[in-house]
């Protein structure tokens, strides 16, 4: 690895690990951590990929500054920032803390860091990466796509800090290492003497003559738990590797800068970013601009989903639900806020789904108008939840249309882990009909109640209407489809009390939205910081108030900035939630520490543990970034209850803090913020949507690699309590239902560790690229405790295909012997040819036209093109790709038989240059060929 592993939130945070685990802005000193050399070369290949986007859609590209917002609106060409800044950063931490758990889940694994001389076992492992990342993003698996990215990103560097191919005096990074059909060359023999002795452990190269003039590959040995290594063999170095104190001693790695090593350390660095930019860039290559934008969370707005029940109770409700999706569809389409993709599953007995996935808006509304009710009893619609949590993005939308409890209530637990998991907010509308109420609290938990708390959980809606009134949710739908959408307050009562909820609201807040939620007898009154108050039973003061079934939709006329107050005057139980849009917003992550050679921090994916102090990392995000705010204060909020816990605060950098969580509220927790803008020194509040709460248990798993077609797959995991000793049910679940074996109890005693396995089987015929959600969830004695784990895994083909797409060319025809250039035309053919396939061929480089006719024989096997250009660019270079993924860059240069051909000899060994260099366009655009 390059420095040492991090852990960042943003482009430019970075987790330095040091002696005191400090974070600080890699723009502050000059550290270099993976996460700084991977956000470096993404933010530069972004900056490319969205000037392209722009260019061939005929508008501008002119970031108005350097924050990753700023270079969000300039590529999705907005006005007013309604692309989310939130999610782009989402998915950036999600290649970047990938990247980190590397040196945790892989610390001794010498192909992940190329150590020990494991050359050809790191490039298989980055060549299976790779084709991993495009056969997810061909399937949609996006999220698998990014983590995987993360851990090649990792490995691929890891090559220049480890390894001696800076000392053998290379300027350019090593283009073996991207490509399947190339070994790892001239690699020094496991018997030969690659290092001499460094009694003092900080020599700047210590590698033999016969190593360095024989121009032969090698790596460092790393002895973790024994001082052993092969006699004469270079040693990784660092206080962890007990044998650099075995002759020869030292280290060549160039992990962390010295007085001894910092031109070895700096050259590495930038390799390191340089070959990660050509990682992107054969990816981007390979799934196109669009595509590589999603990748990297570049979207346009929200994602929505719909689950409809189609059961045969439903048919009176279901031409009412059609007219709300649609109409939600139609008054987002063409807008700023038109959602990025919608999801469709349905949901009957004993069926569900199939999920229906789409990006075009006519499309789901299509799909929407043919659902017809059927025969069924209850429906299995937390199945059919399920499958939408799993089968779709992270930060879903998703509103469940049901008239009946469900059928399939044994999985409640298991969604809401996929909520937390996913981040996703799910509301449910159910019609009221032939049907009760939810009970009150003096009863036994209703059999609705449910629908009720996986919508409290995930900041949602549980909205009970009638019939005849069905239609009036279309706006309270609408209002969530946006992408600047923020949580300002949220808290739930029951029973209900007569209780003052405050609220903060800012400069920066717009289209405020108050939802309170309960029964016909809620009484309540909004007062604004002016004094001026409006009651549930009044209008027009602060805003208008509509009523649809058991929800109160009051919506602010205009925002006064100040502390507003929510006046509860009801013992009936009662949820209440404001929103409004803004650009102001924050993300966070609960982490925990590792040690090892390159201790760090990774994110936990599942319950915090209770008992311990914890680690929050959280980071604001802006429309000018988030060096223009400041936290002020960040508490543990119980939303059903009144305790509040405020934490120590650690100032990262503008805008990024690290929370020490030190007491956990015993109940469920959402997170809430205040902080302030710097530049209007206006003070602002949000909370999170997702609740959350502590467990004694952890579920620790390491995923080695992807899964395989007809090949089953170990996945090993450790269960430790803190909690109860005794059984502990384990239960294992995965969303594409194949053949799965797994322990189904552990012992375990408190403080004590258990280990189990799961084996799953994806059949021989799957699909290279689909994506498999695993549910791990282990619940203690009496049921009182539970945590989960949560695993995205690939089923991913062996790549058995190295070998691009063959060019040749023929039958060039025309003259370039007159002057101005463009009054002649010269025109050339080419084949190209790949025995699995031919996917895309596209003009990278040219100027000219050109035509291609794919011939018929099912796979495309023979694309015939034809190339024609004006005498002022005197050459073409064609991208090919065939349907393994892999890439080449085909050339042609006209060649004139005259005289004047002579003359562009110097020109063509230029234009050759240009085509392999990494600013090729520029350069040949400079030229003009």
């Amino acid at each position: 690895m390059i420095i040492k592993s991090s852990l960042s939130t943003v482009a430019v945070v970075a987790l330095l690990v040091s002696s005191t685990h400090a974070f600080m802005s890699f723009l502050v000193g000059n550290e270099n951590t993976h996460v700084t050399i991977t956000s470096r070369a993404i933010m530069a290949k972004l900056y490319e990929v969205c000037e392209a986007v722009a260019k061939s859609e005929g508008r501008s590209f002119n970031p108005t500054g350097p924050s990753v917002e700023e270079l969000l609106h300039a590529c999705l060409g907005m006005e007013t920032g309604e692309g989310s800044g939130a999610r782009f950063r989402a998915a950036l931490n999600q290649i970047y803390m990938q990247n980190v758990i590397v040196d945790r889940d892989f610390m001794t694994s010498a192909p992940h860091h190329f150590n020990n001389e494991a050359f050809s076992e790191g490039h298989n492992l980055i060549i299976q990466g790779i084709k991993a990342i495009k056969d997810n993003v061909r399937n949609d698996n996006i999220h698998s796509a990014r983590e995987t990215l993360g851990r090649v990103c990792h490995t691929l560097q890891d090559f220049y800090s480890h390894s001696n191919w800076v000392e053998l005096g290379k300027k350019s990074p090593y283009a073996n290492l991207i490509r399947p059909d190339l070994n790892i060359e001239n690699i020094a023999d496991r018997t030969m003497p690659t290092c001499s002795d460094c009694a003092s452990g900080n020599c700047p190269n210590n590698l033999l003559p016969a190593i360095l003039n024989g121009k032969y590959l090698t790596s460092g040995y790393m002895g973790l738990y024994s001082p052993d290594k092969p006699q004469g063999k270079c040693s990784h170095g660092g206080d962890a590797d007990l044998s650099s104190a075995q002759i020869p001693r030292g280290g060549i790695s160039k992990d962390e800068m010295h007085s001894y090593n910092a031109d070895l350390h700096n050259t590495a660095v930038n390799l390191a970013a340089e070959a990660t930019t050509e990682l992107l860039e054969d990816i981007r290559a390979a799934i196109g601009n669009n595509d590589f934008l999603r990748l990297m969370g570049i979207t346009r707005s929200v994602v929505l989903a719909f689950v409809i029940d189609t059961t045969a109770s439903m048919a009176v409700h279901l031409d009412n639900i059609k007219k709300v999706a649609g109409d939600v569809i139609d008054k987002k389409k063409g807008t700023q806020d038109e959602p990025s993709e919608y999801i469709l599953v349905s949901c009957n007995e004993p069926d569900f789904g199939p999920l229906i996935r789409t990006t075009n808006p006519d499309v789901m509304k299509a799909e929407i108008s043919n659902l017809k009710a059927s025969s069924g009893g209850k429906g299995m619609c937390l199945s059919s939840l399920r499958l939408a949590l799993t089968g779709a993005p992270p930060s879903l939308h998703i509103y469940v249309f049901t008239e009946d409890s469900p059928n399939d209530i044994g999985l409640e637990k298991s969604i809401t882990t996929l909520i937390r998991s996913t981040k996703s907010t799910v509301s449910f509308i159910v019609p009221l009909f032939v049907r009760k109420t939810m009970a009150s609290v003096a009863e036994p938990r209703s059999e609705f109640q449910v629908y009720h708390d996986l919508a409290l959980a995930s900041g949602g809606q549980a909205i009970e209407v009638r019939r005849t009134m069905l239609t009036q949710t279309t706006d309270i739908i609408a209002d969530t489809c946006t992408s600047k959408l923020v949580t300002i307050l949220q808290r739930s009562r029951n029973p209900g009390r007569v209780e003052s909820f405050p609220f903060l609201l800012d400069e920066f807040v717009s289209n405020v939205t108050i939802y309170i939620t309960g029964n016909n007898l809620l009484l309540f009154t909004i007062r604004s910081p002016s004094g001026v108050s409006q009651s549930n039973a009044e209008s027009g003061k602060l805003g208008s108030n509509v009523r649809v079934g058991n929800l109160e939709r009051f919506k602010l006329k205009v925002t006064e900035m100040g502390v507003w107050y929510i006046d509860m005057r009801s013992t009936q139980p009662y949820s209440i939630k404001v929103t409004g849009q803004s650009t102001i917003t924050f993300i966070y992550d609960f982490v925990e520490e590792f040690k090892g050679p390159h201790p760090g921090y990774a994110v936990i994916d599942e319950r915090p543990l209770a008992g311990l102090p914890a680690k929050l990392l959280l980071t604001l995000t802006d429309e000018k970034g988030p060096e223009v705010l400041e936290v002020q204060e960040v508490s543990l909020v119980e939303v059903s209850g009144n305790t509040v816990s405020t934490e120590t605060v650690e100032k990262i950098n503008d805008g990024e803090v690290l929370v020490t969580v030190k007491e956990f509220p015993e109940g469920e927790f959402a997170v809430l913020l205040n902080g302030i803008n710097k530049i209007s020194n206006s003070p602002f509040q949000r909370q999170t949507t997702i609740q959350m709460s502590p467990s004694k248990l952890t579920i620790k798993v390491m995923a080695d690699g992807s899964m395989h077609p007809g090949q089953k797959y170990d996945l090993p995991y450790t269960l430790t309590t803190n909690g109860a000793s005794g059984v502990y049910t384990i239960r294992a679940m995965n969303d594409k239902d194949y053949i799965m074996k797994h322990t189904s109890k552990l012992n375990l005693v408190s403080g004590g560790s258990a280990v189990g396995i799961v084996s799953l089987s994806p059949p021989a015929d799957t699909v290279s690229g689909t994506d498999v959600t695993l549910i791990i969830e282990a619940e203690g004695p009496g049921g009182i405790d539970y945590n989960y784990a949560v695993l995205r895994l690939s089923v991913v083909s062996e790549v058995t295909d190295f070998t691009p797409p063959q060019c040749k060319w023929f039958s060039q025809q025309g003259h370039c012997t007159g002057y101005p250039c463009d009054i002649s035309n010269w025109t050339v053919s080419v084949n190209i040819t790949d025995g699995n396939g031919v996917e895309s061929v596209s003009v990278l480089q040219g100027g000219g036209y050109f035509n291609q006719t794919p011939a018929d024989d099912g796979v495309i096997s023979m694309v015939l093109g034809h190339y024609e250009s004006s005498c002022c660019r005197l050459s073409v270079a064609l991208r090919t790709i065939d349907n393994a993924g892999n890439t080449d860059i085909c050339t042609y240069i006209y060649e004139n038989d005259l005289s004047a051909g002579s003359a562009l000899s110097g020109m063509t060994l230029t234009l050759w240059a240009c085509l392999l260099a990494s600013a090729m366009i520029v350069l040949c655009d400079t030229f003009n060929l």
